[in-house]
């Protein structure tokens, strides 16, 4: 230890280090403020279960396999929210009482026409909506998740003997209204699955291969006439292709775990009803784990949570590819930065100089509930040459590097790769200065997607390209105290980054998903106070604070499409924040080795609420 205090070379590195500050930690954020569901059995958080025994009640009242949450209830819970019943059955004849939570959905429900079932009265997805307007004086939170899922109950009035044409269409026509409404009130985000393929279910498989068939085709002309019918009145909702999401898992039930999808669950088989299944009536004691359907043609818990582990990924997805620009514009201002400082440095005697550094660069963002957010880290070259002539300094500069940057939250990683060139020309006087540069950075990414349903684990790739265009200013002035320096400084970085748009691989799957061009504009400005102390004749320590502002808004939203879906419009969901005020501060050491400029130095963001973003280099240079 002793020799390396006493060495230039080895203090320059360890002085840089030493002066890190920690990175700072995250505020959790929700990205919705509520989840609202509007819908039939399959969301049905318990609207019938008053009518049940008492002592039933705690183990049933839910079509799945009870005591087990259902889809809506999974999905609420990852994003912190609710989806307990928004109103319950108070008797068969009489009307549902209102209840404090956001779960609108009724077992039986069609979606236009209000019935009558064996437990009573069974309010349609168009009447479930109205009662929530009015509950909210006709308006609907922007910043709420909405689900519209129903006309399952409308096909099976089909099969009943229900005229064909004229049911459906009624039921696609009044879904269409009700997104229309929600979205005239307010809604922005409003999650429609799919009708899922009826004919692989065991109560249409149980009755042949004609029935079968006709199951199908009727989900198949639902899914296709609601999809076509959004599109064409521009519309957007989030889709869920759980149509095709179903028959992924009966094509291979044993990568989900299960090891039955044709049975049920629940005895007694084929029609045990899902609304009283509790463990007294499983075919066995795993069965809620291990089978697929409860019922004839209800999912069990575990089939469930794998519906709300699609959902979940489907809008994550668009949010995760959106952290992309934001990553290019953290490591071009750590690259513009560098050069500031590097330029900064070049003071006296006129001339010429090379110099190159190698950076490492951590970048990290936790910020939501949800688990969005990335974290990782890597390394830049960069090289250029500068000339002084009086007070004039000019040059050109090259850099290459890499990042690896891990999603967390088991969602998979990318890898983030630059190459760019730039120039810049400054004036230097005995107390100010101000620099200027130009530059542009290719970027290449490779992205794996990871994809968890449950135990299964699919990865989607893609490797779009783009460019970083930026465009900076410093300037400061020195105030002179013996050998200590100090003055203010400000700078100001102009960034327009354009990633282009990709196609998932596997684009046949339910889950796979193709993003747009994304062009993000970056505006920061510094301002701070730096300071130098001359230790001695070839050792130099500094300091730098500066409070920093983006004055760019990140963009609200995020895009992707369904790829599985093709008569589905592109969709959006909530951005991926970033804070717009935060500290910087860096530190470091210059000196002079073996007759070259040796300087090693750090910078870390600090007060950047969910996240921070470290830079640690070292550098050589030669005078000649």
């Amino acid at each position: 230890m002793t020799r390396c205090v006493r060495h230039p070379l080895c203090l320059t590195v360890a002085a840089a280090l030493a002066l890190t500050a920690a990175p700072a930690f995250a505020q959790s954020a929700q990205t919705f403020e509520e989840t609202v569901f509007f819908g039939d059995s399959l969301t049905d958080a318990g609207f019938f279960r008053p009518l049940l025994p008492a002592s039933a009640q705690p183990v049933t009242g839910q079509f799945t396999t009870n005591p087990g949450l259902v889809w809506s209830q999974y999905l609420a819970d990852y994003y912190g929210t609710s989806a307990s019943p928004a109103w319950l059955a108070t008797s068969p004849t009489t009307p549902p009482r209102a209840d404090t939570g956001t779960n609108y959905a009724v077992g039986g429900a069609r979606v236009g026409t209000d019935s009558t079932g064996a437990l009573g009265s069974t309010p349609s997805l168009n009447s479930q909506v109205t009662a929530y307007l009015a509950r909210t004086g006709g308006k609907a939170n922007p910043n709420a998740l909405y689900t519209v899922w129903g006309g399952a109950n409308d096909l099976f009035a089909i099969v009943a003997g229900a005229p064909v044409q004229a049911t459906l269409t009624g039921a696609v026509t009044t879904q269409v209204g009700i997104v229309g409404r929600l979205q005239a009130a307010g809604a922005q985000y409003i999650l429609v699955p799919t009708i899922p393929d009826l004919g692989i279910t065991p109560s249409f498989r149980a009755q042949g291969a004609a029935a079968a068939a006709q199951g199908t085709a009727l989900a198949t002309n639902y899914n296709t006439a609601l999809f076509t019918a959004l599109s064409t009145q521009n519309l957007r909702v989030i889709p869920l292709n759980t149509f095709t999401f179903l028959q992924e898992i009966v094509a291979n039930p044993g990568a989900y775990n299960f090891r039955n999808v044709t049975g049920t669950a629940c005895q007694p088989q084929i029609t045990a009803q899902s609304l009283t299944c509790n463990p007294t009536s499983y075919v066995t004691p795993d069965a809620a784990s291990a089978y697929a359907f409860a019922d004839g043609v209800h999912p069990t818990t575990a089939a469930h949570k794998l519906l709300s582990d699609y959902a979940v990924a489907t809008i994550e997805g668009p949010r995760q590819i959106a952290v992309l620009p934001h990553s290019a514009a953290s490591i071009g201002r750590a690259r513009a930065d560098l050069l500031a400082d590097q330029l900064d440095a070049r003071q006296g005697v006129d001339g010429s100089r090379i110099w190159g550094d190698v950076r490492y660069d951590n970048q990290r963002y936790k910020r939501g509930m949800a688990g969005d957010g990335f974290d990782g880290d890597g390394v830049t070259l960069t090289a250029g040459y500068d000339r002084r002539s009086n007070a004039l300094v000019y040059g050109v500069f090259g850099n290459i590097g890499r990042q690896d940057i891990d999603y967390g939250a088991r969602r998979g990683d990318y890898k983030q790769k630059e190459a760019g060139i730039g120039g810049h020309v400054g004036w230097h006087g005995a107390s100010g200065w101000v620099d200027g540069h130009i530059g542009w950075t290719r970027l290449d990414f490779d992205i794996n997607r990871d994809v968890w349903l449950g135990p299964a684990m699919r990865t989607h790739t893609g490797s779009p390209g783009g460019d970083n265009l930026s465009a900076g200013i410093s300037g400061g002035w020195r105030f002179q105290h013996g050998k200590l320096s100090h003055g203010p400084v400000v700078r100001v970085l102009s960034q327009h980054i354009d990633i282009d748009g990709y196609t998932e691989s596997q684009p046949e799957l339910s889950t796979a998903l193709a993003f747009p061009d994304q062009k993000f504009d970056s505006l920061q400005g510094s301002l701070g106070w730096q300071a130098d102390l001359q230790l001695g004749e070839h050792v130099q320590v500094f300091a730098r604070a500066t409070m920093d502002r983006e004055f760019e808004d990140t963009p609200a939203q995020a895009y992707a499409q369904v790829t599985s879906l093709p008569n589905t419009m592109p969709f959006a969901v909530p951005g991926v924040k970033f804070d717009d005020k935060f500290v910087t501060l860096a530190s470091g050491v210059r000196s002079q080795v073996w007759g070259l400029d040796v300087s090693g130095g750090s910078s870390v963001t600090v007060a950047d609420v969910g996240g921070s973003n470290l830079s640690l280099y070292v550098s050589v240079g030669k005078r000649f």
